[in-house]
């Protein structure tokens, strides 16, 4: 038996055996494999024979893991089994792409199998002439509440929001609501909380499910429900959001309008997927890289993460100017050149560490108006401790190498400048760029680094010239 057909078997055995996935969760490569290769030679039978048993989370990470150029092909092999869910899984570029080959009817049609929010994500990033054709393609129902939609702000609660929900009036009674509940087919069929409404329609309390199944039938869902709750603007940004779900541990929520009156529903499962792509964002936002999406297309990619590169030239000719300050000294005392980046190295590290710690906190809501100064007063301890530790060491080990006692005393101090520097900018940069309404995470990380750059090189090679070093 060769070489080459040793990989086939193994790839059929594990195929028939119908393990598909690893240990942790993800399609194994044989199984993309034979599914692609199927698609190439037009068995299309077999194909959607593979992709049967897959959930619809994992048939949108096939497309993902299928080249660009081929996941067309793959779309047409198991056409009848693309439906809305799958759609609703998929990454954002990939759903993107494919939507792009559909026609405006067959969008409508998955569209309008989807929960609002799921439908408004596939239909908010179309041109606004793709989305005009897709709208008078649907239902007037479905067309009406997508448009409503698309009337909120991006990111904000009434993209979130399903308008799909169950509310009853405050004054029935729990038999009224177990009634309705089975007497009306086109209800929703996953949910865990009934809103109660006054006659405005402005919701008065919620009551669980398990509250309702458990009351006898003539209590009224007065005095069932709980009248507590934790209302969401409509307007309201979906990371605070996130926030409200998290610090109050919710699984629904009511979405109310200007007027108080409720419009719709957050549940849990959508908020889950936004604390992941706003803690993702925050990340890649601190390292000028975009997105971060391997979908990305490249020629996106590469303008995102080269404006940035070259902010980023532009700050380190800013640092480079403050070494031409002293090149007279570095000609005369060639060490310093060999340990001035150690000094702007270590800070720019130390700032760093500061920076994703607070822009964190802002995120999350820890840190506030309140704590902002406790916060200051940390961070320079933090910054203190650092600095002595590391100038202690660094100073040591340059009197050991150099033998050098002002060179070793120069740099300890520098090093302790330089950390000061570095807490000090990674606290008050992102808390001035948050007051001033600049998301800190974007632009927070060029300042510190200038910072921590200029300062390094500055406090070194001042204190080297004042002390004589190159003389």
């Amino acid at each position: 038996m060769s070489e080459t057909e040793l990989p086939d078997l193994e790839r059929d055995e594990a195929i028939e055996q119908g393990d598909q996935l690893d240990e942790d969760d993800r399609l194994k490569p044989a199984f993309v494999d034979a599914v692609l290769d199927a698609v190439e030679a037009d068995d299309f039978d077999e194909a959607r024979a593979l992709v049967a048993p897959l959930h619809p989370a994992d048939i949108a990470d096939l497309f993902e893991l299928t080249p660009e150029d081929r996941r067309r092909d793959l779309a047409a092999a198991i056409a009848d089994q693309l439906d809305a869910d799958v759609f609703a899984e998929m990454n954002d570029y990939v759903r993107e792409s494919l939507i792009d080959a559909l026609d405006a009817r067959q969008v409508a049609d998955i569209a309008s199998e989807l929960d609002t929010d799921d439908a408004v994500a596939i239909i908010e990033d179309m041109d606004v002439e793709d989305q005009r054709e897709v709208l008078r393609a649907m239902e007037p129902d479905d067309r009406a509440a997508i448009e409503e939609a698309l009337s909120y702000p991006e990111e904000s609660a009434g993209r979130l929001m399903q308008r799909d929900l169950v509310a009853v009036p405050e004054h029935w009674t729990v038999g009224d609501t177990l009634d309705y509940l089975r007497g009306h087919d086109e209800l929703l069929t996953d949910f865990w909380e009934i809103f109660v409404v006054d006659p405005a329609h402005r919701p008065v309390g919620t009551c669980a499910l398990s509250w309702i199944l458990r009351t006898p039938r003539g209590i009224a869902m007065a005095d069932v429900m709980q009248r507590e709750q934790t209302l969401i603007p409509v307007d309201m940004d979906q990371e605070e959001v996130a926030l409200r779900f998290q610090k109050y541990a919710l699984i629904s929520a009511a979405v109310v309008d200007g007027s108080g009156r409720l419009v719709g529903m957050i549940t849990v499962d959508d908020i889950v997927h936004i604390i992941q792509q706003e803690a993702g964002e925050d990340v890649l936002r601190l390292s000028g890289a975009g997105e971060g999406d391997i979908n990305e297309p490249i020629r996106l990619t590469v303008r995102t993460r080269l404006t940035w590169l070259v902010v980023n030239l532009g700050t380190a000719m800013i640092a480079s100017s403050v070494v031409g300050l002293f090149q007279g000294e570095i000609a005369r005392f060639a060490l310093l050149a060999v340990l001035m980046p150690i000094v702007s190295g270590m800070g720019g590290n130390a700032g760093t560490q500061t920076l994703a710690v607070v822009v964190r906190a802002i995120a999350t809501n820890q840190l506030t108006d309140s704590n902002t100064a406790r916060m200051i007063f940390r961070e320079l301890r933090i910054a203190i401790a650092n600095g002595v530790s590391l100038g202690a060491l660094i100073g040591a080990g340059t009197y050991v190498i150099f033998g050098n006692g002002n060179l070793s005393l120069v740099i300890c101090l520098a090093m302790i400048i330089n950390n000061l520097l570095a807490g000090l900018g990674g606290v008050l940069v992102p808390v001035t760029l948050d007051r001033l309404n600049v998301d800190p995470a974007v632009s927070s990380a060029v300042f510190v680094t200038t910072l921590t750059d200029t300062g390094g090189f500055l406090s070194f090679l001042g204190l080297a010239t004042l002390w004589g070093l190159s003389g």
